[in-house]
């Protein structure tokens, strides 16, 4: 089966892994020949306008097509991909699609539009990061050759790595974001002390299309350690897949156009970052949480600077960063223009203390301890499913309304109709990470879709009536919800006396 974004021949980069692959990633059966993306891509909605960040609207991710691999609309206009060897399918050639047979007479639809602008080839930058006995994490390798990489050496080996044998990691370099798959291997060898440490990264503008390398990656690094020096796959790769930028690099990260959000509302798109367990990274995050999943629902909605902490593995805690952001989706035109932008920095180090000291709204995650201690870096301090704040404002917050135990209540039990569902009828179509997302995504948009109602009529007055309209409790609701009108701008609205009785 052939869509998209699959591509035609296997190019020389493109090395077939073996059968034997740590870590549960193997490469699905219908991409055994070919390292793109898998074929049975969902795509439930959760897309946002109008920006998020770097890559997609605020507090959610960029949207993708349904029968693309869940590809993001996140590439920027400006990237293309030089041409490779062996050809690639017709369907990824932009310049051959407005050349259909009826297609010169009949203007190109948004949807097409979309397709050629979120289907770029993106990859900026690949590198190879070894850990030396002597030196510690070192750039071993990279193309190209003038790219700025410093500090990717502490992104891609995190601190604590040395304790697990594989490990995925994403994360911020500039206005990049990164994808590094890192391993350990033991060797016979007193010059590397028992272990040969590595690990083999992209580069790329956008994050919602890195999960498509990562088979490759996770090859690439086994390579490296069993081979080292081999670099010629990782050449091929480049050379097929770099992004044409340009020359100034301005306008290198931008959000989809702005008419192409309510397409991608339509379409209920959202990405798909790959995880190696098959339940989806989704359902673990809200397993892991608990009810805990709807304070962090309430302080992702209110923007606020959010930092998890956890020892290695760190890939399946940068999923967290993800689902956080997933939390706070909103589709409903022009709501959250004016608010800072909820961005995703994934993981972080104390190299990127300065970095973070000047955002207003981000979620990460770090192996770090000593950020504990760095408070006025954070809002929010996420131990493992411990959430915590140093912020007088907030800490009533952690505390679950009655309204909260009702929705997570109702969201477990959608879960299990769906499970059932699932196992009775055989429904492959419907998703745990459908349901989530469009779980909080129709949630956030009732809050403000009964907002700007209010907001609108000849009395502006939030009452009791109102606030329970939104899903919230007029009395345990009420601070997060004076808290949401200053966030949002909604200066305009009045609160009734009869929510300040607690």
């Amino acid at each position: 089966m052939v869509e998209r974004s699959d591509r035609a021949p296997l190019l020389d980069w493109e090395e077939v892994p073996s059968a034997e692959k740590p870590g549960g990633g193997a490469a699905p059966p219908a991409a055994k020949d070919r390292l793109s993306s898998p074929s049975n891509s969902r795509a439930p909605a959760g897309c946002s306008a109008p920006g998020f960040g770097w890559s997609s609207g605020p507090g959610g991710p960029a949207p993708s097509r349904a029968v693309s691999n869940a590809d993001g609309c996140s590439a920027p206009p400006a990237t293309s991909s030089a041409p490779a060897a062996g050809g690639r399918d017709e369907a990824l050639r932009p310049d051959d699609e407005e050349h259909h047979s009826d297609a010169g007479s009949r203007e190109v639809t948004l949807e097409e539009r979309m397709v050629k602008w979120e289907e770029k080839d993106q990859i900026v930058s690949v590198f190879v990061v070894t850990f030396n006995t002597r030196s510690g994490n070192m750039l071993e390798w990279c193309l190209p050759k003038d790219m700025d990489l410093e500090g990717v050496e502490f992104k891609a080996i995190a601190s604590g790595s040395h304790r697990v044998t594989t490990d995925f990691i994403y994360f911020r370099k500039g206005c990049y974001f990164g994808l590094a798959c890192f391993a350990n291997m033991p060797v016979e060898s007193t010059v590397e002390r028992g272990a040969r440490m590595k690990s083999v990264g992209i580069l790329s503008p956008s994050y919602t299309l890195l999960y498509r390398y990562m088979s490759f990656l996770e090859h690439q690094v086994r390579l490296q350690l069993q081979s080292p020096g081999h670099y010629s796959p990782l050449e091929a790769f480049y050379e097929d897949k770099r992004a044409l930028l340009p020359p100034s690099g301005d306008g290198v990260v931008t959000a989809c156009p702005a008419n192409a959000w309510g397409a991608a509302i339509n379409h209920s798109m959202h990405p798909e970052m790959k995880i190696t367990h098959p339940a989806g990274c989704m359902s673990q995050f809200i397993r892991f949480f608990g009810e805990q999943i709807m304070v962090l629902w309430k302080l992702a909605l209110l923007r606020r600077r959010i930092l998890i902490f956890s020892p290695p593995p760190v890939g399946v805690v940068c999923y967290r960063v993800y689902c956080c952001c997933c939390l706070a989706n909103i589709s409903i035109p022009g709501i959250g223009v004016a608010v800072p932008e909820f961005r995703p920095f994934f993981y972080v180090n104390v190299a990127d203390i300065s970095a973070l000291e000047n955002e207003l709204s981000y979620v990460a995650c770090t192996t770090e301890k000593i950020f504990e201690e760095k408070k006025d870096l954070y809002d929010v301090y996420v131990d493992n499913q411990n959430v915590k704040t140093c912020r007088d404002g907030l800490k009533p917050l952690l505390r679950l309304s009655t309204a909260d135990r009702e929705k997570y209540r109702k969201l477990t039990e959608q879960r299990q109709m769906l499970l059932y569902s699932q196992e009775e009828n055989g429904d492959c179509v419907s998703s745990e990470e459908d349901l989530f997302i469009l779980f909080f995504l129709e949630q956030n948009n009732r809050i403000f879709q009964t907002l700007s109602e209010v907001a609108g009529s000849s009395d502006p007055t939030l009452t009791q009536e109102s606030v329970r309209a939104m899903g919230l409790d007029p009395h345990g609701d009420r601070l997060f919800l004076l808290h949401l009108l200053e966030v949002y701008g909604y200066d305009t609205l009045l609160v009734s006396e009869q929510l300040c009785c607690s």
